[in-house]
C-alpha cells in the first residue's frame, strides 16, 4: 500500500482507460480534475472513464472559485520587457491584440501603478492607466500570455463573490456525478466552507479546502475545523501572500493539519519539469523530501500529468521519491520517544504509534464510521498499514486520500450499543485476504458509542487465533 499518496490532474494526456490503469500501477491513488478547464460533457466522461477503469480510485474536482484567468486566446502571445499589453474585460477578444479576462469588473478594481501577476507571478505587469473597460499595462519581465493562466493583483480588494454560479454548477455537477472530493479554491474562512457544504449537503462530495490567500492563513484554525481535507496550492498562495515565505506557510500549515489529524496535499510545481524532461531536478526530489518529512499526506502532480509528455514517469518518480523518505522517516520515528497527548484520542492514537513501535503488529485495523480513528493514527506515521473499515461506501473510499491509509466497505451497519460489529469486520478482511494467519493486528473501535466519544477501544489480536476461536472458514 502506498504510504503518502499522490493526486494526479487528468487531463488531454491522460484521459484515457490505458494511461488511467498505467497512472494507477506507478503509483496514483486519487484523480484530480480541474474545473477550471474543459466543459461538464468532457467531465463526465472523463468520470465515467475513470469509475469504469480505476474504480477504486477517489475522484476530486477542484473548483475554481473567485480566481480570475485569461480568456481563452487565438494563440499564446510572446512578450518581452517593457512591451505594452492591454487587457480588457469587454467580451469578443482573443488576444490580438487585447487580451481577455474572466472577471468582467477588474477594470473597476485596478488602477494606475497596481502590479498584475499572471501564470502563478512568471509574468509581471504594472498598470499604466485604466481607459474604459481596458486596462493599460507594462510588462517587467519576458514572458508568454497563455489561455486560462491564473491572474492575481497582489493588495487589490476584488468585489467577487466567494462562490460564482460557474462555482454553484460545477459543485450541483459534483453531487449529482457522486465525486468524492471537492477543491474549493479561495477559502478565507470557515464560513466558506459550510457555504460549499450547504450546497453539496452532508452526503455529498468532502471539502478540501485550499489554502492560497492571507486570510486563509489568519483563520487556519477554523478552516482546518470545517473541512475535510486541506490542499497547500503554493502558485496561489506565493503571489498572494509573499514568495519567499511561502516554504515556511508551507511548513505551519502542514503542522496545524497534522495536529488536527486532517489529510493535507501540497500542490504546485512538484515535478514541473518533467511536463517537458523525462527525469525531476535536483531541487524537485529537494522540495517532495521536505513535504514528506513535514507531513503531507499527498502530493499533487497537475500539468505534468494533465498536459505533459512524461505523465506516467512523473508519477513513477514522486512514487518512487516519497517511498524512499517515508523508509528513511520510519526508521526515525522507531528510535524516538513518543510525547504523549492531551486529550482522549490523541492520546489512544500516541498510544497505538507505540504499541505498534514495541511489538511485532504487522497492521493496523481502524473500525471507524467517519475516518476520524483513521486520520488521527495516521497523523502519527506508523510503519504499519493502516485498513479503515466503514459501514459507509463513500466514506470508506474517501478514506484513500489519508496518508497510509486503505479504506474498506463493510456491508451492514455498525452497532451503536456494543463492539459485535468489530469481529464483523475483521472477517470481512480476512476473507478479502487483507489479513494472513501470520499477522499481528491492532485494532481500534469506539465501543458503545456516544456523542463525543471516539476512539476508545484498543485490542491485538493474532489472525490465525481469531480463525480457529470464531470459526471462520473459507
Amino acid at each position: 500500500m502506498n504510504r503518502v499518496k499522490i493526486v494526479a490532474t487528468i487531463g488531454p494526456s491522460t484521459a484515457t482507460a490505458d494511461k488511467l490503469r498505467h497512472l494507477r500501477e506507478a503509483g496514483m491513488d486519487v484523480a484530480r480534475l480541474n474545473g477550471a478547464h474543459a466543459d461538464a460533457a468532457w467531465h463526465a466522461a472523463t468520470i465515467e472513464t475513470l469509475r469504469a477503469s480505476v474504480p477504486d480510485v477517489p475522484i476530486l474536482l477542484d473548483i475554481p472559485g473567485r480566481k480570475i484567468r485569461t480568456g481563452r486566446l487565438a494563440a499564446p502571445v510572446a512578450v518581452a520587457e517593457g512591451d505594452r499589453v492591454v487587457i480588457t474585460t469587454e467580451p469578443g477578444h482573443d488576444g490580438t491584440p487585447k487580451i481577455p479576462v474572466t472577471y468582467a469588473e477588474l477594470h473597476r478594481d485596478v488602477e494606475a501603478g497596481d502590479v498584475i501577476l499572471m501564470d502563478d507571478g512568471n509574468l509581471r505587469l504594472t498598470v499604466l492607466e485604466v481607459r474604459d473597460r481596458d486596462i493599460v499595462c507594462r510588462t517587467l519581465n519576458a514572458g508568454l500570455v497563455q489561455s486560462a493562466k491564473g491572474l492575481h493583483a497582489p493588495g487589490v480588494v476584488l468585489g467577487i463573490e466567494f462562490l460564482s454560479e460557474r462555482d454553484r454548477t460545477l459543485l450541483e455537477f459534483a453531487r449529482d456525478h457522486g465525486i468524492d472530493f471537492v477543491g474549493m479554491s479561495f477559502v478565507d474562512s470557515g464560513a466558506h466552507v459550510e457555504a460549499a457544504r450547504s450546497l453539496v449537503g452532508k452526503e455529498g462530495p468532502r471539502i478540501v479546502a485550499k489554502v492560497e490567500t492571507r486570510g486563509a492563513l489568519e483563520r487556519l484554525g477554523e478552516i482546518v475545523a470545517a473541512a475535510d481535507a486541506l490542499m497547500i496550492d503554493r502558485g496561489d498562495l506565493s503571489v498572494e501572500t509573499s514568495l519567499e515565505r511561502v516554504a515556511l506557510f508551507q511548513k505551519r500549515v502542514l503542522a496545524e493539519a497534522r495536529r488536527a489529524g486532517r489529510p493535507i496535499i501540497v500542490a504546485t510545481e512538484m515535478l514541473h519539469s518533467m511536463i517537458e524532461q523525462r527525469f525531476p531536478t535536483k531541487a524537485e526530489v529537494s522540495d517532495i523530501t521536505n513535504a514528506v518529512l513535514d507531513g503531507a499526506d499527498a502530493l499533487m502532480l497537475s500539468g505534468e500529468t494533465a498536459m505533459g509528455r512524461f505523465p506516467v514517469e512523473a508519477v513513477t518518480a514522486m512514487r518512487t521519491i516519497a517511498d524512499v523518505i517515508v523508509h528513511e522517516q520510519q526508521q526515525g520515528f522507531d528510535r524516538a520517544e513518543s510525547d504523549g497527548s492531551a486529550s482522549v484520542p490523541e492520546a489512544i492514537g500516541e498510544a497505538i504509534a507505540l504499541i505498534c513501535r514495541r511489538l511485532s503488529v504487522t497492521k493496523i485495523v481502524a473500525i471507524t464510521r467517519s475516518g476520524y480513528a483513521a486520520r488521527m493514527i495516521a497523523a502519527r506515521m506508523p510503519r504499519q498499514p493502516i485498513l479503515a473499515v466503514s459501514d459507509d461506501s463513500v466514506a470508506a473510499r474517501s478514506f484513500n486520500l489519508v496518508r497510509g491509509v486503505r479504506g474498506f466497505y463493510v456491508d451492514g451497519p455498525f452497532s451503536r450499543t456494543g463492539v459485535e460489529h468489530v469481529p464483523r469486520c475483521l472477517e470481512a478482511l480476512w476473507r478479502a485476504g487483507e489479513l494472513d494467519d501470520d499477522d499481528l493486528v491492532l485494532v481500534t473501535a469506539v465501543s458503545y458509542p456516544r456523542s463525543g466519544n471516539r476512539m476508545n477501544l484498543i485490542e491485538t489480536h493474532r489472525v490465525a487465533d481469531l480463525r480457529e476461536t470464531l470459526a471462520w472458514f473459507r
